[in-house]
């Protein structure tokens, strides 16, 4: 395989392997499209991507992280048409990504509970979760289905299941975030039925007429978390009941491990000064509990993802610091048939264009994770003036 050849995912076609990966873009004050959006994802189309992912649409109300972000609704069509509608004019494709956020959402800001496997204290909203029943399930499967085909009027080509961070669904994956007693907890087989039945009832809505990925935690990088072998079950079940046309694969815990995924420096001043009071104060006082700092490598999540290629069939995305030819050509040679890139896209968007251009092109990221609060204000790289 060759990075910038054209690629089969499910029923679309792609111009090339690489995927711009979902990142928070805070950007859209009413829960719905604005002008940045739009030219926060046509800058990567133009710059060369094969498909952009916009993120985050939930799928319910109490699904968003916090109150500002896009719902899936009839109102948010509109502005996600002319959004999809300039992606498709630089000639690239778009992705929704879809899930609920589980304990990840503040309640507070949401005026309403946040659901999840289990009773959990949130800080964010400082509030305990409630527990999701079986309605709640059985609503919030629908909503996916239903989001999907809202995605499917906005012009979209393809949504992305979001079953990972501890989110709703990835909620009941880990053993230490699900300790129910019910049909929904135990083994990983009682675990899995929410993420299993979220794919499913999407792809009985969809059909073939978009595709379908999930991003999908290998591990949750905290202690009782999910870990590789039940995340391979998982995995193996979607491959084998079709509902799904890829696996981006990802790590770590918004909740108890946020860093688990983006490796590199640690900016705990930056971090506290996106929260208010008294989160601001904590954060600064404990922030090196809560934000551990990873050291950066290339392809950093290449050693776990290997194990998923070693023993599925279904096409692999490989996500977590890819930002060079190089890097690119080695999940190539290694068997992923797509690779996601996130940071180095918003330091710049259009390093897709000059790495197909010039192979020896490197990447201006410097792994200082900056951009990770900054994009919750509605910013992009700190490193670089904001567009006008």
């Amino acid at each position: 395989m060759e990075v910038f050849e054209t690629a089969r995912l499910g029923p679309l076609t792609l111009r090339n392997r690489v995927i711009k990966a979902a990142t928070s873009e805070g950007m859209t004050p009413d829960a719905l499209v604005t002008d940045d959006l739009v030219e926060y994802h046509r800058r990567p189309a133009a710059g060369g991507v094969g498909m952009t992912t916009v993120a985050y649409c939930a799928v319910a109300p109490e699904g968003r992280t916090e109150r500002r972000q896009i719902w899936m609704r009839p109102e948010a069509v509109p502005g996600l048409r002319r959004l999809t509608d300039a992606v498709h004019a630089e000639g690239a494709a778009a992705s929704a990504q879809l899930g609920h956020s589980g304990p990840v959402a503040d309640a507070s800001s949401n005026g309403v509970p946040a659901v999840s496997a289990g009773r959990f204290f949130n800080p964010l909203g400082m509030a305990f979760t409630k527990v999701a029943t079986a309605e709640d399930v059985e609503r919030i499967t629908r909503a996916h289905a239903g989001a999907a085909r809202l995605a499917i009027e906005s012009g979209f080509d393809a949504v992305e299941i979001h079953l990972g961070h501890n989110y709703l669904a990835s909620s009941f994956l880990s053993p230490r975030l699900n300790r129910r007693k019910d049909g929904y907890g135990g083994p990983i087989e009682n675990r899995a039925k929410v993420a299993l039945g979220i794919a499913r009832a999407v792809r009985d809505e969809v059909g073939d007429r978009i595709a379908i990925t999930a991003k999908l935690n290998m591990r949750d990088g905290v202690r009782g978390g999910l870990e590789i072998d039940d995340s391979l079950h998982v995995a193996r079940a979607l491959q084998d009941e079709g509902t799904v046309d890829a696996l981006e694969l990802t790590a770590g815990s918004s909740l108890l491990n946020p860093m688990y995924l983006f490796r590199g420096d640690m900016p705990i001043p930056e971090f506290a000064a996106s929260y208010k009071l008294p989160m601001r104060i904590g954060l600064r006082m404990f922030g090196k509990r809560f934000l551990r700092s990873y050291p950066y490598q290339d392809a950093y999540l290449l050693e776990h993802a290997r194990r998923f290629r070693a023993e599925l069939d279904l096409p692999l995305i490989l996500l977590g610091g890819i930002t060079d030819r190089a890097s690119m050509d080695t999940a190539m040679a290694e068997g992923f048939e797509f690779v996601a890139m996130a940071r180095a896209l918003l330091r710049e968007p259009d390093l897709v264009n000059r790495i197909a251009a010039d192979p020896s092109t490197p990447s201006l990221c410097v792994h200082c994770n900056r951009c990770v609060p900054t994009v919750y204000r509605g910013t992009h790289c700190p490193l670089i003036p904001r567009p006008d």
